[in-house]
């Protein structure tokens, strides 16, 4: 399973980017939590892509099981590696990808500077065969 970040799904809807993510979809190989619900429904919602909202509503969720003595670490390691300014939704997402055994689909360059720290692992489209 791939889990799918708002930034890709930012550029998937507005841009038409992202032709990789439709193999993922048809293929029942994409997830999302409630963080990415709720940074992407409400704009849906206000642009009335009801159709989009709904879509995004069917998709397999990861529950969230927050291990907040964990986020504290990730984060001491980010800081010390460097890595300032990870927000906590960022590492919530971290470790609920971490926890679920999934790959990552992002554009946000800190996640590949924690990648290393984390053994977070990222979805590569590239190397996606359909």
């Amino acid at each position: 399973m791939v889990f799918i970040d708002t930034s890709i799904w930012i550029g998937y809807f507005s841009k038409g980017y992202y032709e990789k993510l439709d193999y993922l979809i048809e293929n029942d190989l994409v997830v999302i939590n409630d963080i990415i619900i709720a940074e992407l429904v409400p704009f849906l919602h206000n642009a009335k892509a009801y159709e989009l909202k709904d879509a995004i509503l069917s998709l397999p969720k990861n529950k969230l099981d927050i291990d907040w003595d964990k986020l504290i670490d990730m984060q001491k390691i980010n800081l010390a590696n460097g890595i300032n300014k990870v927000g906590i939704p960022d590492l919530i997402i971290i470790q609920n990808v971490i926890q679920n055994n999934q790959m990552l689909w992002t554009n946000d360059k800190h996640f590949y500077l924690m990648q290393e720290f984390m053994g977070l692992k990222l979805f590569d489209p590239y190397t996606l065969i359909p």
